[in-house]
């Protein structure tokens, strides 16, 4: 790998090309906006890297940076966005609240599951002789 690299470079010098900026290839993968990604999230939040990736027509991979530029990730198969909003924060936090006061009242025997307990005989008739 290192060998064609170098010598691909030294055949640009050669031929008096002293540019060090990659040259665009044909094979070179689709750019696209976010507002494309976003739009797509909106309609469906359910799609996975390989959905997003054919409609976008680019790579999983490229479509997984910028998300992660974007700030979503993935939770029980939704995009979400990483940082909660102000909003998000204000409606959980009464729930959190109510949780706690919920553990407090509650003393310590209501926790404790029990059950009757049966013991069963097992009676082997055969027996091995020594």
């Amino acid at each position: 790998m290192w060998d064609t690299t170098c010598r691909n470079w030294f055949r640009h010098f050669k031929n008096n090309d002293f540019k060090l900026e990659d040259k665009e290839c044909s094979g070179a993968l689709k750019k696209f906006e976010d507002e494309k990604l976003e739009e797509l999230l909106d309609e469906n939040r359910c799609q996975t890297l390989t959905e997003l990736g054919k409609t976008l027509q680019v790579d999983e991979s490229t479509v997984s940076k910028r998300l992660k530029v974007l700030g979503k990730i993935q939770k029980q198969g939704h995009w979400v966005p990483y940082e909660l909003k102000p909003r998000d924060v204000e409606r959980r936090f009464p729930m959190c609240e109510l949780l706690l006061q919920q553990q407090k009242r509650k003393i310590f025997l209501h926790r404790i599951v029990t059950a009757d307990g049966k013991w069963i005989h097992y009676n082997n008739p055969k027996h091995r002789k020594s």
